[in-house]
């Protein structure tokens, strides 16, 4: 018979799952505990557990944690990336990066990506499967176990990794909601942010959750002719519909919705598009996010001159958009989504 998974389930979850083994229920909560405080990677290691207690959970449940198949560190120290493989042989790559402001990680969704934005590495390959909640959770508490070493935490968490959160909306959710238990992270929801490519239908029922999530749209054109080339999702839900649902986001949560902007050398750089997107977005609860573009060889895309960048960014300060571009992070060790798992990819599989 299948074990059952315990890790990335809720508390409650876990304690009806233990019920017909007519435990003490504080069991339940000791197991909770090692699983989500203590790091527990077995049964075996629940040592406040009577030995009998923990071999009937090991033939009955299981616990799956990811290895470490890959790591690298930016050389100032402050970006880690680290690529994580799973129980069937699949991995992701998970972002360790260290801000004045705390310690943010940034999280895969998805073994890689469906989405096929042109400037993007994880969507080379396709999406391969959905992350479940516990595979996203795992990302998080590994990187909090090795800040663990210097008395440090977990303050912030992106879902900007590989793949398009909405498009596995349930599983992301309790990741979401588990992040915030006290019995797990004790996140703040306002400490989360979500990134998506403009799934208009998911985005309203994300905001209609009423978590105040700090929502990241991808739009990276601010009109649909050259935003359909980079990202094919706009043939789906244009400029205009992403940008109400991102409206519609705002006034559901009271949240400032962030816009993303990835400047691409002679793509989307021109001081044109920067009115385009001055015009779209004016009077409008949100701000914009610059980031020059990673460098994706397959792509053969660039990022375009710091000067180029400046002028971008004061074309839109000049017509009242809060703007701010992307400190760049780990650009040694090409942090860009999806660019370790495809290095990688010939040693994994």
């Amino acid at each position: 018979m299948k074990k059952i998974n315990l890790f990335g389930l809720f508390a409650e979850d876990i304690a009806e799952l233990l019920a017909p083994l007519e435990l003490p229920k504080y069991r339940s909560k000791q197991v909770v505990e090692w699983l989500y405080q203590r790091d527990a990677a077995s049964f075996a290691e629940m040592t406040n557990l009577p030995v009998t207690v923990r071999a009937l959970l090991e033939q009955t449940f299981s616990i799956h944690q990811p290895v470490l198949k890959a790591q690298q560190n930016s050389q100032d120290g402050k970006t880690s990336k680290y690529l994580l493989e799973f129980a069937d042989g699949e991995a992701v790559e998970t972002v360790l990066m260290r801000q004045p402001y705390g310690n943010s990680v940034c999280v895969s969704s998805q073994v890689g990506c469906g989405m096929g934005c042109v400037f993007c590495a994880s969507t080379l390959q396709g999406v391969i499967r959905n992350l479940n909640a516990g595979e996203m959770l795992a990302q998080v508490l590994y990187i909090r176990k090795i800040l663990g070493f210097s008395h440090q935490t977990v303050n912030n968490i992106v879902i900007m990794g590989s793949g398009e959160p909405l498009a596995n909306y349930d599983q992301v959710l309790q990741f979401i909601r588990l992040c915030h238990q006290e019995y797990c992270l004790h996140l703040s929801y306002r400490s989360i942010t979500l990134s998506t490519s403009g799934i208009v239908p998911a985005m309203d029922r994300l905001g209609a959750e009423g978590l105040p999530l700090t929502l990241a749209i991808s739009l990276h054109a601010p009109e649909d002719t050259l935003r359909s080339k980079l990202m094919p999702v706009n043939q789906r839900y244009s400029v205009r519909e992403v940008v109400a649902a991102g409206d519609r986001y705002a006034q559901n949560t009271g949240r400032r919705v962030t816009y993303e902007y990835a400047l691409i050398d002679g793509w989307n750089d021109q001081p044109v598009q920067a009115r385009q997107l001055a015009s779209l977005l004016s009077g409008r609860l949100c701000n914009v996010n610059l980031i020059p573009v990673n460098a994706v060889p397959e792509r053969g895309l660039a990022r375009p001159a710091p000067a180029r960048i400046e002028s971008f960014a004061r074309i839109l300060t000049d017509r009242h958009i809060a703007v701010t571009v992307r400190r760049e992070m780990g650009a040694d060790i090409q942090a860009a989504c999806g660019q370790l798992r495809n290095k990688a990819g010939k040693t994994i599989h």
